[in-house]
C-alpha cells in the first residue's frame, strides 16, 4: 500500500499552486499582483502580498489572506482566521498610503 506523500512545505514548494490552502485561483491572483513563485510569496509576507492583489482585484476576499498566511505557516486559513484575524486586520490597516491615513 503506497503513502500518500506529505502536505507540500512553504520552503518546500515550487509553485505557488502546490503551497497549503492556495490552488490555482489563488496562484494566478498572485501572478497577476507579480508574485509568481513561492520564495517571492514569502519575502512579501501575507499582509503585502494580499495588498498587492487588492490593488489588482478589489473584489479579493479576506479569506484569502487568511489562507496566504496559513500557506506561509503550515495552518489552514481556518485556524488562522480565528488564532490571526486581529494581528492580520491590523497590520493591514498599518498601511500609511491608505487613502484616509496620515
Amino acid at each position: 500500500m503506497r503513502k500518500p506523500s506529505p502536505a507540500p512545505t512553504a520552503q518546500g514548494a515550487t509553485t505557488l499552486a502546490a503551497l497549503p490552502n492556495l490552488g490555482p485561483a489563488s496562484a494566478a491572483m498572485l501572478a497577476r499582483a507579480g508574485i509568481a513563485s513561492p520564495k517571492a510569496l514569502r519575502a512579501l509576507g501575507a499582509v503585502e502580498a494580499y495588498r498587492r492583489i487588492r490593488a489588482q482585484n478589489p473584489r479579493a476576499s479576506l479569506n484569502l489572506l487568511w489562507a496566504l498566511e496559513g500557506a506561509l505557516t503550515q495552518r489552514s486559513w481556518q485556524t488562522v482566521a480565528r488564532d490571526d484575524r486581529l494581528s492580520l486586520l491590523l497590520q493591514l490597516d498599518a498601511d500609511p498610503s491608505r487613502p484616509g491615513r496620515r
